[in-house]
């Protein structure tokens, strides 16, 4: 019998862990009757009843597993410990806990699966969410799949069903700050999209912070295009060109017009001061987004730092694994 992996991370979630787990218990039960189900939480050290309640469902039941953080390491490390410790033959990235991704597809993407798949992806074609966000969120995924050399459809998020091959191709990518939506296309196979409308959340309020968004982002664009450094030296070359016209053109004028080079242009090199001041700025900053991206590389930590495992085999060893050393 096959196994199936599904992996919710949750963080103060204690409204909804119980739905999520009766949730995947349902389709097994139902569906995936012939299957064996593997629904592994990992708890990003919620302060509220959400572990105590994690622990009494997986006392009932052997085929949930625990995995609690020392402390909370944003949901992309903790989803990524997840998949790691996962041992299904196919693993499903990330449920979440407020089932904004709906369960009702995996049935779909397990078949898909069996007819020879190896990434079975969902993409949020539609959004339940407010004008500004929903908009905002497409403009980035659009801009990063429109500049990475990995084929990815826009939409496509962590909602993915992926083979074991994948699951053990992607270890092998020592990456300190994993951002799995694109790791899995980096490992290549058989691809295949199932649209879906991503839901409004029914209990509690999202814990992903605004500042969260922006970084994990961030980590998308440094992690999978060199397009910001590209952006930087055209810009660089076109700036200098414009700089070289607008000192001719000056100078033209001031000696044909004014008989003279001083004061007619004293507000134009303010103006410019501050201009390229502002843009020398902004790209030493991203270049510092690629230092940080490096540096968090090559000190060699692990992605997470466990307490504790709930049902796991004896076998099981804590904590991601290690990014290589330099």
């Amino acid at each position: 019998m096959k196994t199936i992996s599904i992996v919710t991370p949750c963080y103060n979630e204690e409204l909804n862990v119980r739905d999520c787990y009766e949730a995947v218990q349902r389709l097994f039960e139902g569906e995936l009757k012939g299957y064996r189900r593997e629904h592994v939480f990992c708890d990003n050290a919620s302060t509220d009843d959400t572990l105590r309640i994690l622990r009494s469902i997986a006392d009932g039941d052997p085929s949930v597993r625990v995995i609690v953080n020392a402390r909370n390491f944003g949901p992309l490390k903790n989803t990524y410990n997840g998949v790691m410790a996962s041992s299904g033959d196919a693993v499903l990235l990330f449920l979440p806990a407020d089932l904004q991704d709906p369960p009702e597809l995996i049935p779909q993407f397990v078949k898909l699966w069996e007819a020879g798949n190896e990434i079975v992806y969902g993409i949020r074609a539609t959004r339940e969410e407010g004008w500004l966000m929903r908009n905002l969120r497409n403009a980035y995924y659009r801009l990063l799949t429109r500049f990475s050399e990995i084929a990815v459809p826009p939409g496509v998020g962590d909602f993915q069903l992926v083979d074991r091959r994948v699951v053990d191709a992607m270890r092998q990518v020592h990456d300190g700050y994993p951002f799995m939506r694109m790791m899995t296309f980096e490992c290549g196979g058989r691809a295949v999209g199932v649209p879906y409308t991503w839901r409004a959340r029914k209990k509690g309020f999202s814990k992903n912070k605004a500042s969260a968004l922006i970084d994990q982002g961030l980590n998308g664009l440094v992690s999978f295009t060199n397009a910001p450094l590209r952006l930087g030296l055209f810009v660089g070359f076109v700036l200098s060109f414009l700089s070289l016209a607008y000192a001719f053109i000056n100078l033209f004028i001031g000696l044909v017009r004014y008989q003279k080079v001083a004061e007619p242009g004293i507000m134009t090199l303010i103006v410019a001061i501050f201009f390229f001041g502002g843009i020398q700025l902004f790209f030493m900053g991203m270049i510092g987004e690629y230092i940080l991206a490096i540096y968090g590389q090559v000190r060699g930590k692990p992605v997470v730092f466990e307490r504790e495992r709930i049902n796991f085999p004896p076998a099981s060893v804590a904590g991601a694994p290690n990014p290589p050393t330099a």
